[in-house]
């Protein structure tokens, strides 16, 4: 069967990005198709499984907090980060960077609070950085957390191009896989591919693959919307850089839904689209196994504050500065290179309670459903509901009273080699001994206490520094963290109109990008490394550029 519907564009993928540039076309009267191959309950795609930070500068939020933040700060520490070293591949994410941060520290947070969408009144400190000024981390608080996380985000673009889709302006193909793009005279004019039998799974679970027709689409424009790699472990290991991280894990769990599975990217190019920075990724160091997991191999992100103390899979602490919440992708190259696909934080009750929080909407009920006397349970006594769900049924945690229990409490989860007791003991006894004073010279300890200067940390986030041996502070309890896919960093290198570029540097007719599946702009628009709350905003700011740049232009 082939459908031949007309219209003036085409949007290939039903998350953020693709949203955003659908709700800007249609505010400009466009018509639209929007092609996915998930059913119309994955409408969203992954953003609506995020926590919703968002990255802003400047902001009222942050100036209520006294934090002094500014466009030349925010940009020395972006492009600290992103260590942009490459003429050819980073000539249009250096301009996108530059471009998105000016969005951040200007009409960003008042374009979404237009569309309805709020943040709440603490500011979070991710990724503190590498331990040098000029390096890679944020200087001062900037995550900013979405009342309602990310289904809120969705909602405030999904909802217009809805009612859109009522008067006739936008049509979902849902089920629909794309397999080429229909070129002619060098320039894009449709799509065609394999009609999917419908699915009536839930959100974000493994749909078939079974095939019960084709179709065709043609249009003015085609926008390429699909997202990344990090749902396809294969497809992780193949782009792996493995010149700058070491060998690629044998084990990793999985932070995105398998649909996340990277196709558009291969099609794409072969219908000749640039591919810039592909070796470029974003994967996390403190992933735990979902006790209740909806996508294979399930794994969900813990969101540290600095006191946990990280050790490797042999017992050895982790070096400076890799504390968590610090440095990323420093900590996964580190780790990759012990041997093993694991470490461990040690903790107690008192940090759980305090600084555990778990990263994705639906780990985090009280802000998802804006709940204000749920929200208000985070202050009383006791970890969130979610995180002591995780205690007691998680496979990567271990609870006991003393040392010696938890280290053999560990050993018995068979994660790896056999930790020997005194070399755990000897950590332990000696970040211990250094609170005996209100200084030190363990940098950690440091960082700790530094944190607390920031209130809204000394408040919420970062409990008061104590023994980890203190009874009054028990039980101890030890969590096997687990590498976790995530973000492609690279893709299809796009201008700032969001137009895919060939090879040749020319612009592909008719043909745009925007969100992952564009490395969030230009290709990698992030560089080397990320600063949080950033990959939300790149899908809207890539959407947006496209939706405006087409409507704009067409005829």
């Amino acid at each position: 069967m082939t459908d031949a519907d007309v219209s003036d564009v085409i949007v290939v993928g039903a998350g953020l990005a693709g949203l955003v540039a659908t709700y800007e076309l249609v505010q400009a009267g466009r018509r639209v198709v929007v092609v996915d191959q998930e059913s119309a309950a994955n409408l969203g795609g992954q953003a609506f499984w995020s926590l919703g930070g968002l990255f802003l500068v400047d902001s009222p939020e942050q100036r209520r907090l006294r934090i002094k933040d500014s466009y030349e700060l925010a940009l020395q520490d972006w492009l600290g980060s992103a260590g942009f070293d490459r003429e050819r591949e980073d000539h249009w994410p250096r301009q996108w960077a530059e471009a998105y941060v000016g969005f951040a520290a200007g009409e960003k947070r008042s374009y979404l609070r237009n569309l309805g969408l709020r943040v709440m009144a603490t500011v979070g400190w991710a990724e503190r950085g590498s331990g040098v000024a000029w390096g890679h981390g944020n200087s001062v608080p900037r995550f900013h957390l979405t009342w309602g996380t990310g289904p809120e985000v969705v909602r405030v673009f999904a909802e217009p191009v809805l009612a859109a889709a009522e008067r006739g302006l936008v049509t979902f193909k849902h089920r629909h896989q794309v397999d080429d793009l229909i070129i002619e005279g060098g320039a894009a004019v449709g799509v065609r591919g394999t009609v999917l039998e419908p699915c009536d799974l839930t959100r974000g679970c493994s749909s078939s693959r079974t095939r019960v027709g084709d179709f065709e689409l043609r249009a003015q424009a085609v926008v390429v919307t699909s997202g990344g790699i990090g749902g396809n472990p294969e497809l992780v290991r193949e782009n792996w850089p493995v010149e700058r991280f070491g060998r690629a894990p044998e084990k990793m769990i999985t932070g995105v839904p398998a649909h996340v599975d990277g196709r558009m990217l291969e099609i794409t190019e072969a219908a000749g689209g640039n591919i810039v920075n592909r070796d470029r990724m974003w994967h996390y160091t403190e992933g735990i196994r979902n006790w209740d997991p909806i996508w294979p191999a399930h794994g969900i992100r813990i969101l540290p504050g600095p006191s946990s103390l990280w050790l490797d899979a042999t017992g050895k602490r982790l070096p400076v500065p890799l504390f968590p919440g610090f440095d990323s992708l420093g900590t996964l190259k580190h780790i990759v290179g012990t041997g093993y696909d694991h470490t461990w934080f040690i903790l107690t009750q008192s940090i759980i309670e305090k600084e555990f929080a778990l990263s994705g909407s639906e780990q985090n009920p009280d802000i998802t459903g804006k709940d204000v006397r749920l929200l208000l349970n985070r202050i009383k006594k006791g970890a969130p509901g979610p995180v002591e769900a995780f205690k007691n049924k998680g496979a990567d945690f271990v609870v006991r009273d003393n040392l010696r229990d938890l280290v053999d409490g560990m050993n018995a989860l068979g994660a790896g080699p056999a930790l020997k007791f005194e070399q755990v003991e000897r950590e332990v006894t000696a970040r211990d001994r250094e609170l005996d004073n209100t200084f030190s010279k363990d940098m950690q300890i440091m960082a700790i206490r530094n944190g607390r200067t920031y209130l809204s940390d000394k408040v919420m986030r970062i409990a008061k520094p104590h023994k980890l041996q203190d009874p009054a502070h028990g039980p101890m309890i030890a969590v096997r963290l687990n590498l976790l896919t995530r973000k492609t960093l690279g893709g299809l290198e796009t201008n700032l109109d969001s137009q895919v570029i060939r090879p040749d540097d020319t612009v592909f007719d008719g043909l745009y990008a925007a969100g992952e599946v564009a490395g969030f702009g230009g290709g990698g628009v992030h560089g080397y490394n990320a600063l949080e709350g950033t990959f939300l905003g790149g899908c809207i700011f890539s959407g947006r550029a496209a939706g405006r740049a087409l409507a704009r232009d067409l005829g």
